[in-house]
């Protein structure tokens, strides 16, 4: 009897256990407000980086990843002193089976790096299907042929890309993720938009795309994610993208195009409305809840000034008005980096997160922007200055991670 009392006991105490940690992990805003003054915890840092881990092979980057890639140790060093709680990859090719996203995590970031820090462990991850090097079917570039072989391919494929996955993306996350409540819009269709920025025929006016073409063209050329993610924060969705770059086309400018829709997306995503057109992977319909806290994080591949992208492409979001743009990360390797180079720039060179060497200079194109209940406590780009403490890390990529830090004040 004394024993069974016990095991009860003991189950009961687990049960309550497990109700406390489910609260905490939901948020209880004000306990976590005393845990910071208090020291106990840090501030929620969330932060995106395009890695530049992606190959031109299928399959290329988990071979690099299974025989050591230099490349993966520098990007997962600087994700070990940067030690983001939710951080979205860009560029980091997809796989049916998720074999590169678990070699990146058992064998570089929960491995010591030089130039690094601790292991880091991410209990939680989301990653699924892009439209990257998926072939269309269709000559979408005109050259006159279907497909081909390498640029002619991905050129016509429905996102750029050499093979299905390529440039993928991959979010990490210390805390639970709401899978059933996620949002995938890869297939939400480009015409399905108001108001769509149809690319068309400079000379003639007439469409760009066929119409078989532009009847199953979807808008994003990667993907479009909402995640939900249970932080000590109280649950926040997290709105991951990565459009497509505003070049690599021609006077038609169906890319530029493209880019300004893909980031429109998110505009109408998070404005007020009924938008039966605004449809998931699953069929469920509609925008972002007008309460609900997020965060919207990716290489969005438009300066808010400088560059070669539509005009007000990212101002969709910047100066939305549940969108907090106010806290803008700075580093300071990009002011030395743009001086190098000596573009003209209209912007703050400083808020730069990319480095396209002298024919195109510094840009800032990644971004993290919290909806305006979030408030913001710091953040930076990981871009020293050259010879400070970790400057040898910063050549794996051409972009730099970004982060800012969530507390309440």
């Amino acid at each position: 009897m004394t024993r069974l009392l016990t095991a009860a006991l003991l189950v009961a105490a687990l049960i309550v256990l497990a109700a406390c940690v489910r609260v905490r992990v939901h948020g209880d805003r004000d306990q976590w407000a005393r845990e910071i003054a208090a020291g106990a915890v840090a501030p929620l840092r969330i932060a995106t980086y395009n890695t530049s881990l992606n190959d031109d092979r299928a399959g290329g980057l988990i071979q690099r990843l299974e025989a050591g890639d230099a490349n993966a140790r520098k990007i997962a060093a600087v994700l070990q002193r940067v030690r983001p709680d939710i951080v979205l990859l860009n560029e980091f090719d997809y796989d049916d089976a998720h074999r590169a996203a678990d070699l990146f995590q058992q064998r570089y970031l929960e491995v010591p790096q030089a130039g690094g820090g601790d292991a880091l462990r991410y209990p939680y991850r989301f990653l699924a299907p892009v439209n990257t090097g998926v072939p269309s079917g269709f000559d979408l570039d005109r050259d006159g042929h279907v497909g081909g072989d390498g640029r002619a391919a991905g050129n016509d494929a429905w996102g750029f890309g050499l093979h299905p996955g390529q440039y993928g993306m991959l979010l990490l996350s210390r805390y639970p993720i709401d899978a059933n409540d996620t949002r995938t819009f890869q297939h939400l269709l480009w015409k399905s938009l108001p108001n769509v920025r149809a690319p068309r025929v400079p000379e003639s006016g007439a469409p760009w795309y066929s119409a078989d073409a532009w009847a199953r063209f979807p808008l994003s050329s990667k993907s479009h994610w909402d995640v939900p993610v249970r932080t000590p924060f109280g649950r926040i969705h997290v709105l991951a993208a990565h459009p497509t770059p505003p070049v690599f086309d021609g006077p038609e400018n169906r890319n530029g195009l493209r880019n300004f829709d893909e980031i429109r997306l998110w505009a109408e995503y998070l404005t007020p409305g009924v938008k039966p057109w605004l449809c998931d992977d699953r069929g469920r319909c509609g925008g972002l809840p007008g309460n609900a806290s997020f965060v919207i994080l990716g290489d969005h591949n438009a300066d808010p000034v400088d560059g070669d992208g539509e005009a007000g492409a990212i101002a969709q979001l910047l100066g939305h008005p549940r969108v907090n743009a106010n806290a803008v990360p700075t580093s300071d390797g990009a002011p030395e980096r743009a001086r190098h180079y000596g573009f003209p720039r209209k912007g703050d060179v400083a808020t730069h997160t990319g480095d396209f060497g002298p024919s195109a200079g510094t840009l800032r194109l990644d971004y993290v922007l919290p909806s305006r209940d979030l408030p913001v406590r710091g953040g930076g780009v990981f871009w020293p200055a050259q010879g400070a403490p970790g400057s040898e890390l910063i050549d794996a990529s051409d972009h730099h991670l970004v982060w800012l830090d969530i507390a309440p004040r």
